[in-house]
């Protein structure tokens, strides 16, 4: 029996979203913004990891994006509207700054359209 050493996606994805946790933490000052990207929508929270509790949230289910935009550069775009959104529900609880947390994911695309896009609305990271 032939035994491997490579991983599924999943798992490689894991360890590194274990690597990024293992140096940032988020408390009720500066909560973890952590973002999730399936290959269809994108969800943000912000958390506090004392507690353990989500203090906000937002995802591109609750944004409306023009039917005219199709392809990979509306998901960009709502990474954006999603990190605009998420800023402003933090506004709401009266947050300014955040510890981002790519959980494993490159920081490029919709990733990185969520960190400008709450970057744009008010949050610092």
């Amino acid at each position: 029996m032939k035994i491997t050493r490579f991983k599924t996606k999943e798992e490689k994805r894991g360890r590194r979203a274990a690597r990024v946790r293992a140096k940032v933490v988020g408390s009720m000052e500066r909560p973890r913004l952590s973002v999730f990207r399936s290959n269809k929508h994108i969800f943000v929270q912000l958390i506090d990891d004392n507690t353990g509790k989500t203090l906000a949230s937002a995802s591109d289910k609750e944004i409306k994006l023009g039917k005219s935009e199709k392809g990979a550069q509306t998901k960009v775009l709502a990474g954006n509207a999603v990190g605009k959104l998420l800023a402003e529900k933090s506004k709401a609880l009266k947050l300014t700054k955040a510890v981002f947390d790519r959980a494993g994911y490159r920081f490029t695309g919709r990733v990185k359209a969520v960190a400008e896009g709450a970057r744009e609305g008010g949050l610092e990271f």
